[in-house]
């Protein structure tokens, strides 16, 4: 009779586990990956592709060089800005900024920075790659990803190239606020001529270093021989950075929750100065004199809901003060040229601004119909990016006209 009913009280318990535990369907991101040896094989020069995703922009003499998310380097010739034409394609796998000085070409390489000498455009040669040098990359998930699978990844031998999702079961219990997050792995004499990024760039080039940010490090490289770069040092630079600018000697980082400004009195080791924080929304800065310019953009997984340009007085580096903001709809990068600020509002266009008095920005004008995501001021031309297509316009002290509208 007892081995009766301990055998019913097993079976009862059984019972209710099975039919109180409840699944729900999650995205599982899963990891597609590659070997460090397969994927360092994969650099090369193609012949001109189609884009997939445009990304960052960068200017250097006569051609403009577009980033293709984690894909490589579109070089495009803009001798005749009314007529860009397409020359090559530098496969670069897990590459999204780069920087050129002198007719060589940085980039990184998810976690390799690699090197190619560009002073024959037509017949582009890597030099040098250097391997392991950055500790973080980031690869970008949905918002709706509940779970990672790494599968049989292992960061001594393998890179990360990408994502698979999949619907998966879990268990009720299953925590569901899953945040997305970055995935570890681990001037001389002469003339110069250093290229000019955009604001979303995480690349600067100053005097003889290259100064390099991931979410949450600074990495230092001396170029002084420019074919063969030198990794200085890696230091932790600030929470969740996105962007970096440099200038008049000093390197303001563009985060998140707000501004990290460093200084390069010694550009070996950059000194932290001070922090200007704000609330959490995604921030690329740019500097001109004694203001930066920020612009914040809300209502997605970067924070708030609100989006707004801040013009903070620098003047005193190691106190920034906020002081003045103005609305805008959804921004991302930006520029400054003389007296005109220059802001990509996402779909809402590109906008001109006149920051005569950085105190009271005076609206100028707005192209639209155009997605703008990022731009670089030149000396009187403009060059913008937004929806897979390069858009060029001429402007002086009067007037910004569209000199060609290029699709990728």
């Amino acid at each position: 009779m007892k081995k009766v009913v301990f055998l019913l009280l097993i079976g009862l318990l059984w019972a209710c586990k099975s039919d109180d535990v409840e699944y729900v369907n999650v995205n599982v991101a899963i990891a597609q990956v590659m070997s460090k040896t397969e994927f360092r094989a994969s650099v090369e020069i193609q012949s001109p592709k189609p884009i997939k995703e445009a990304g960052k922009i960068y200017a250097y003499n006569n051609y403009i060089f577009i980033n293709d998310k984690f894909e490589g380097v579109h070089v495009i010739d803009n001798t005749n800005p009314t007529s860009p034409q397409a020359i090559t394609f530098i496969k670069i796998p897990g590459n999204e900024d780069i920087s050129i000085k002198n007719n060589y070409l940085y980039a990184d390489s998810a976690i390799d920075l690699v090197v190619f000498d560009i002073s024959n455009i037509n017949a582009i040669t890597m030099v040098a790659q250097l391997e392991d040098v950055f500790s973080v990359y980031d690869y970008q998930l949905p918002n709706d990803i509940q779970d990672i699978d790494y599968g049989n990844y292992n960061p001594q031998t393998d890179v990360i190239v990408g994502w698979t999702i999949e619907v998966q079961q879990r268990d009720a219990s299953f925590v569901q606020d899953f945040e997305t997050i970055g995935f570890a792995s681990n001037d001389s004499s002469g003339h110069q001529t250093v290229g000019t990024g955009g604001s979303l760039a995480r690349f600067q080039i100053v005097g003889n270093y290259l100064y390099t940010v991931g979410s949450h490090e600074m990495t230092i490289f001396n170029i002084i021989n420019l074919s063969e770069p030198t990794l200085v040092s890696t230091q932790y630079s600030g929470n969740n950075i996105e962007t970096m600018f440099q200038a008049d000697g000093y390197l303001y980082l563009g985060s998140t929750d707000g501004m990290y400004i460093y200084g390069l009195q010694n550009p070996e080791n950059p000194d932290f100065i001070s922090e200007f924080t704000h609330w959490t929304g995604c921030d690329p800065v740019v500097v001109a004199g004694n203001y930066a310019y920020l612009t914040l953009r809300g209502g997605n997984n970067c924070g708030q809901q609100e989006s707004v340009l801040e013009v903070i007085d620098i003047s005193n580096k190691y106190n920034p003060v906020l002081v003045a903001t103005h609305s805008l709809e959804n921004p991302y990068g930006l520029g400054v040229k003389g007296n005109s600020l220059f802001i990509c509002d996402g779909e809402a266009g590109l906008k001109v601004f006149d920051k005569t008095n950085p105190l009271n920005i005076q609206w100028v004008e707005t192209f639209n119909n155009i997605t703008a995501t990022d731009v670089i001021p030149l000396s009187g031309s403009l060059l913008m990016i937004g929806n897979n297509t390069l858009y060029q316009y001429s402007y002086g002290s009067n007037s910004i006209e569209l000199l060609s509208s290029y699709q990728l």
